[in-house]
């Protein structure tokens, strides 16, 4: 059986992995390009922007930079295996960010 605490961490978890790819997909909606881990030049307030949108949709650019560095560019496996431990733990801390953020909005509700 899984405990509360294991449980809590996986829906969490599940949870920035969610967000991250609706935050990825809609960015490549509006923009008609992937995201991607780069910073406009432009003005400060699309260089911002894009560090926000960078930061909850980083576990999404990671995953598919990993599996296209897999499949296309043929890295070694650990390469694949790395970069999904290190998007689980980022999208552990943004699905944090973001559940607490639903709580928050259904409480004031």
């Amino acid at each position: 059986m899984m405990s509360g605490e294991v449980y809590a961490a996986l829906v969490i978890t599940i949870s920035g992995f969610v967000a991250a790819g609706l935050i990825s997909s809609f960015y490549q909606l509006v923009t008609a390009r992937p995201c991607a881990f780069d910073i406009p030049d432009t003005r400060p307030a699309s260089a911002i922007a894009s560090i926000l949108t960078c930061m909850f949709a980083g576990p999404m650019i990671l995953m598919r930079n990993a599996v296209r560095g897999r499949f296309i560019e043929r890295r070694p496996i650990g390469w694949l295996f790395a970069s999904t431990l290190i998007a689980g733990g980022w999208s552990l801390c943004s699905g944090t960010v973001v559940l607490s953020l639903v709580y928050a909005v259904q409480g004031s509700i």
